[in-house]
This record gives structure tokens, sequence and C-alpha cells, in this order.
């Protein structure tokens, strides 16, 4: 005995409903919803579409799925998602995600080892196709474990030691070359490039370039200060004893990513520092209250949404089958010159 309806529920519209409104077989059907209408005359096709219609059939992607392999569904796991970048970024993948006709999983892991793992796990159990990974903030346990999976994967922004995977980027020599070389042309003399612990690859690779260039001008100061990004009174004391040691000259600091900037900016008001008249400022990544705080902060502004869009674009083909060596792409930069670095 089937079971009874209950009343004033919806009933959902099957396979073999189409076909008998359509007149037609649950073969002839399928090849209309699987992309081989070509297979069917063009009455036929009108019949079928305008039984779909009448009766609201919604196919099962479930069942689609299992007969075809694929789910169509992609992975997306961000490290903060309070963060502008990853926002930017996801906004990016999430178009790409409905031009190629696929639906978009975000997973928001707040920087916990924990939640890593319960959402790699979780993706997995819904069988995804391919996952983009916005890795910064990522810890090394959970990256291993994203090589088991085995799965389809871009990385966006980090390199992974050992790990063969196709990585997103901006070009962090030229970016650093580009914000350095500004801050150096105003006439700034003493920089301080202030970053968040220096353990993935984008960080370092900004660090070093910054250090590299500042020795080709030995007349100029160029110093480094690592720093928790949530550690106030640390960064108070940082900020406070580079100003206090370089009181005669025109100083500057540079800083390694937006949520730094913030932080920067937080304390340079609380230590009544002025970013403009008093000292320089200036970051990666650009900020929506960037140029209303003050004269502005200058900003090195990074192509997020451009970045997004190709990291999945580089995932598709990866599902299709491409196995040529895997490829960083890299993008430019634009550094956005606001009143935080004016020229005395």
């Amino acid at each position: 005995m089937s079971k009874k309806q209950e009343p004033g529920a919806a009933v959902r519209a099957t396979i073999r409903d189409v076909a008998s409104a359509a007149k037609t077989g649950k073969t002839s059907v399928s090849r209309y919803l699987n992309g081989e209408q070509h297979l069917l005359s063009d009455s036929l096709k009108e019949r079928i579409g305008r039984a779909i219609s009448l009766l609201d059939y919604q196919p099962s992607q479930m069942a689609r799925s299992l007969k075809s392999g694929q789910t169509r569904l992609i992975g997306l796991i961000l490290a903060d998602i309070t963060n502008p970048y990853s926002v930017d970024v996801m906004r990016g993948v999430e178009a790409a995600c409905r031009q190629e006709g696929l639906t978009l999983l975000v997973c928001n892991t707040n920087n916990e080892l924990d939640q890593e793992k319960h959402y790699l796990q979780l993706l997995s159990s819904y069988r995804v196709d391919g996952i983009v990974v916005n890795a910064v903030g990522m810890r090394e346990a959970a990256i291993s474990t994203l090589q088991q999976a085995n799965l389809p994967m871009v990385l966006i922004d980090r390199k992974v030691a050992n790990f063969a995977c196709d990585v997103i980027g901006l070009k962090n020599v030229e970016a650093t070359q580009m914000m350095t070389d500004h801050l150096v042309q105003q006439g700034f003399e003493a920089l301080l490039f202030v970053s968040e612990p220096a353990t993935v690859n984008t960080r370092f690779d900004r660090l070093r370039t910054f250090l590299q260039r500042m020795q080709q001008s030995p007349q100029l100061t160029g110093e480094q200060g690592e720093i928790e990004l949530y550690n106030t009174e640390g960064l108070d004391n940082l900020l406070r004893d580079f100003v206090a040691r370089h009181a005669d000259k025109h100083k500057a600091v540079m800083c390694v990513n937006g949520a730094l900037t913030l932080q920067v900016a937080r304390a340079m008001q609380r230590l009544n520092l002025r970013w403009g008249p008093d000292i320089g400022l200036s970051g990666f990544d650009e900020l929506v209250w960037a140029d209303l705080a003050g004269v502005g902060i200058t900003t090195l502004k990074q192509p997020t949404y451009d970045m997004g869009v190709a990291a999945l674009r580089q995932l598709v083909t990866r599902i299709q089958g491409n196995t040529e060596p895997v490829k960083d792409l890299e993008f430019s930069g634009e550094l956005i010159a606001r009143g935080s670095t004016a020229a005395r």
C-alpha cells in the first residue's frame, strides 16, 4: 500500500509523470534532461518542454550525480570570511560557478583546526567535484588532510611545500617593490615593515623583497616587525619604539595585509599618531574605508575578484581531466596612493 499523502502537501512530479504528459517514454525525457536533445525530434522536444513546465518538474540532482559521477558541487574553504580579501575572492568564485552551471558550498573555518577538519570531511561526504582553498591562516595539519583527499584543488594566495597544486596569487615581488619605491620616492627615510608571523610564503616573499629593496638604499633605514594580529599591547610598543628611535626622520609603516593595516591604524590612533602629518602608512589590500580614514590610506589593491574567477576556471579544467603540470597564475596589483604617504 502506498503511503497516504498528507492533506495540503505538494506532490512532486516524477520523470514518469513528465513522460506520460508528453506521451513518450522515460528514455526520451532523460535524453532531453541530459543534454541529448539532438536525438529527439522538434515536436517531441516541444512536448517534453511543455510537460516539464506544466508539472513544474524538478530533476533530482542526487540521481543525476549518481548516474554521471559528478555532483556539480564545488567547495570553497575560507580561513576567515570576515577578511575583505576573502569576501572578494568568494564573489569571483561564485560568479564563475554560475557561468559554469555549478553550485558553490562555502565553508568558513575561522582559522580553527577542528572546523577545518570538519568542513573537509563534510565536503568529501557531499562528493564535491573539486575544492578552491583560500588557505592563508590555515594550519599545516589541515593542508596535509587536503592533500590526502585526492580531489581536484586550487589554492589561492598560498603555496604549500611538497604539495603539487595550482596556485592563484599576486605578483608579490612586483607589488612590494612598487609600494617600497613609492615610499622612497615620497621622501620617507625610515621604513618599518609590519607583518604577522612569516609562516606562509605570501608574507615571507613580501618581507624579503622589502628588505632587499632597502639594501639598495643604504642611506635609508629599513626595519621589520613581527606581531600577532590581535596583540594590541605588542603592536603599540612596536610602533612607539620605532617612532622614538627615529624621531628626527620622516617615517612610514608598511603593513603586510589589510587586516594588519586596520590594527596598525587603530594603534596609531591610540598613540595619537596621525597618518599623513606625523607618520606614513600603507598596506597591502584595498579596504572599503581606506579613502575615508583621515587623509586616506595608501593601499596595494589586489584583483581579488578576478583571482577568484581564475581559480574556479582552472579548477574546472582539472575536473575535466587536464593533466598538465601544475602552475602558478600571478596577477599584478595596483598602487592607490592617498594622503597617508603624501610627500612633505
